[in-house]
């Protein structure tokens, strides 16, 4: 078993670095033709240049954490850890998470160096940078904070059911996840995000009567419009939309605003619209809830088994072992699911875009600058490599998305 869950690990990386490696020299070749007009030569250029330095940092980062993992695994570090842990506490569901919670932050600090750089070296030298480093440490420890009451509570319910459902896991503890993710969904970002970044509803004006005129005029509920101040981080543009029902929430981040003409704006908004008119939030939902239900149930056939703990390096059976294990094991169906996922997420982008111009007047036009914009604005790598696209692309590239526009 050991040989195995090693195999798949290196299998991985290479294969993970190989489709990095295709991207990095995919996106250097000249632009199409009837492309090149679009962008200044200087443009393409530090894009070129920033997808570079972020291909190097991503292959060293993925290659020092697989020479970390495959380490780990061949010293049974994982085994000795739980030994242990085990010494401290006695219930199953403590040593788990306390196990978790000792591996999660030493993950996090041996991935701290390549946060670091990427933020403070990186993003700073291409312009995009705007964190400080107490916003840094405060998000950091934000994050720990989150994740020892959200990520901890809910994983001592799944142990428990685990423990006291026995054959019914698989299902109980779906279902649990599944009632998560519908709360986080609709709740999630007023109850999280506020958090990190101040939400202040749109200000009078302008802008705010074209949105309302619009959403009108589409007999939409526009529930909640905010503004976030992404500009404490960074200078990149975007827009999102979370929640459903009445409590759907539309987010505009300040650099969007400040960045874009009214009419770009709210094609962009229009966007958003079109993921709620065209049911992409429900289809996407239920699409991550199959996921899910593919993943309990090879976990309730699976998480038994003595000897994925004892690939591990401990001869004492345990859930936060074998779940390792198996999420190890579990990297060729995730696989494909993403593909599948990120297939459907391209697709329902260009639905939206289609929605925007066929709802707002003029939004071919106002959606192509806007795009234009968003790409230049965030060094877009303009020719990302096909294969790289469906692994890893929830959206269409950027040119792909502008081509559509002009049909």
């Amino acid at each position: 078993m050991l040989t195995l869950l090693l195999s798949l690990v290196i299998l991985n990386y290479l294969v993970e670095s190989l489709i990095k490696i295709l991207n990095y020299r995919h996106g250097k070749n000249p632009l199409h033709p009837t492309l090149a007009n679009l962008y200044s030569e200087s443009e393409y250029r530090r894009s070129i240049e920033y997808s570079e330095a972020n291909f190097k940092l991503s292959l060293a980062n993925s290659t020092y954490s697989i020479l970390t993992m495959v380490a780990a695994l061949a010293l049974g570090v994982f085994g000795k850890l739980d030994e242990y842990v085990r010494g401290l506490v006695n219930s199953e569901i403590l040593i788990a998470l306390l196990f978790f919670a000792i591996l999660g932050v030493a993950s996090d600090l041996l991935d701290l160096p390549f946060d670091l750089y990427g933020t403070f070296v990186i993003e700073d030298r291409f312009g995009f940078n705007k964190t400080t480093a107490k916003t840094f440490i405060l998000d950091k420890i934000k994050g720990y904070l989150l994740s020892g009451l959200i990520g901890g509570g809910l994983l001592a319910l799944i142990i428990f059911i685990y423990q006291e459902t026995g054959s019914a896991f698989w299902l109980l503890g779906w279902l649990l996840l599944s009632l998560f993710s519908l709360v986080m969904f609709m709740f999630g970002t007023t109850l999280i995000l506020p958090l990190f970044n101040k939400l202040k509803p749109l200000e009078e004006g302008e802008l705010k009567d074209e949105i309302l005129n619009y959403c009108k005029q589409e007999g939409y509920s526009i529930g909640r419009l905010f503004v976030m101040d992404a500009s404490k981080r960074s200078t990149k543009l975007n827009a999102f939309f979370s929640g459903m029902g009445k409590v759907k929430i539309i987010g505009l981040y300040d650099t969007l605003i400040e960045k874009l003409t009214t009419k770009e704006t709210v094609a962009v908004l229009a966007h958003e619209v079109g993921h709620y008119k065209r049911k992409h939030v429900y289809t996407m939902f239920a699409f991550s809830n199959v996921q899910t239900l593919v993943i309990f149930s090879l976990m309730g056939w699976l998480l038994s088994n003595p000897n994925l703990s004892k690939a591990l390096g401990s001869d004492t059976p345990s859930f936060h072992l074998s779940m390792i294990a198996f999420f190890m094991l579990f990297t060729p169906v995730s696989t494909v699911l993403g593909l599948i996922n990120n297939s459907f997420s391209r697709h329902n982008e260009y639905q939206a875009d289609q929605y925007s111009i066929d709802t707002y007047p003029g939004a071919r036009d106002h959606m192509y600058s806007a795009l234009k914009k968003l790409s230049v604005e965030s060094l877009s790598n303009l020719n990302p490599h096909p294969v790289y696209v469906a692994v890893h692309y929830s959206h269409p590239p950027i040119l792909d998305r502008l081509a559509n526009l002009k049909k």
